[in-house]
């Protein structure tokens, strides 16, 4: 009863991690750019924010790391990085599914 068990809690768990497709370059780049992400970061140099290596180095080991910067990436907000705000990004510009798919790349890096 155990291992059946168990074998459906770990289906169950592969199937909630692909269900959130891996992104590659090119496409966490088509993303960020219909949210204009670029204006400011970039993968590995600082801008007027900080470089998604930067983000990836403070976050991965925080446990809601991928819930905090959903949070911050739909409402904006300062502080964390620097003077500068970051300006809140609304569902109209990328859906809940391409922001999350976005994060776990900038988490990857």
């Amino acid at each position: 009863m155990r291992i059946a068990a168990l074998a459906v809690t770990m289906s169950l768990a592969v199937a909630s991690a692909s269900a959130v497709a891996a992104l590659d370059d090119k496409a966490a780049a088509a993303i960020m750019a219909k949210a204009a992400c670029s204006a400011c970061h970039a993968i590995d140099k600082k801008g007027v924010g900080p470089s998604y290596k930067d983000i990836a180095r403070k976050r991965k080991s925080e446990k809601n790391a991928a819930a905090a910067l959903a949070k911050k990436v739909r409402e904006g907000g300062g502080g964390a990085y620097g003077a500068v705000p970051m300006p809140p990004n609304p569902k109209s510009k990328i859906s809940d599914e391409e922001l999350k798919q976005m994060i776990e790349w900038v988490l990857s890096k």
